[in-house]
């Protein structure tokens, strides 16, 4: 029973220690109008390792789907895509954020209030996974006299 236990132990301070390779910095969900069925998520995902890391899901209880998109330009117009990953070169990063890489809630379960935390779980192409508590901001509101007042919250 003990070897068990030492086994388990083990495997979980493995997992957290890889984990710990990706780093996530400056996540932020988009704050939502009232009855808004979507939102989106963006994140720095910094890797430290010597090796590339791919995301390869997300998953929350927030909304009803939870998918990785980007945005590509098509027949002139900028579109949005559901992509199968988003990859994070070794000692490098991965910058999601509007217009580019971003992970979409698709069917809000609730209005997203800025203040508020949305539990967000990212998975990796080599089996981990990653728990963040993503807050909630309100973004257009530093847009409107020009100025980028992006947040700068970190989340590990």
């Amino acid at each position: 029973m003990k070897l068990k236990a030492l086994a388990l132990s083990t495997l979980l301070l493995a997992s957290t220690a890889a984990s710990a390779d990706v780093m996530v910095h400056d996540a932020y969900a988009r704050a939502t109008p009232p009855n808004a069925v979507n939102s989106a998520i963006f994140m720095h995902l910094m890797n430290k390792d010597d090796s590339a890391r791919q995301v390869i899901d997300a998953q929350s209880d927030a909304a009803d789907v939870v998918e990785l998109h980007n945005h590509i330009m098509a027949d002139g117009m900028m579109q949005m895509r559901k992509v199968d990953s988003i990859d994070i070169p070794a000692n490098s990063m991965a910058e999601l954020k509007p217009g580019g890489m971003h992970i979409m809630l698709l069917g809000l379960k609730s209005d997203l209030h800025e203040g508020d935390n949305v539990k967000l779980t990212l998975k990796f192409a080599n089996g981990e996974t990653k728990n963040l508590s993503v807050p909630v901001k309100k973004v257009m509101a530093g847009m409107k006299n020009g100025h980028d007042h992006s947040p700068k919250t970190k989340t590990h």
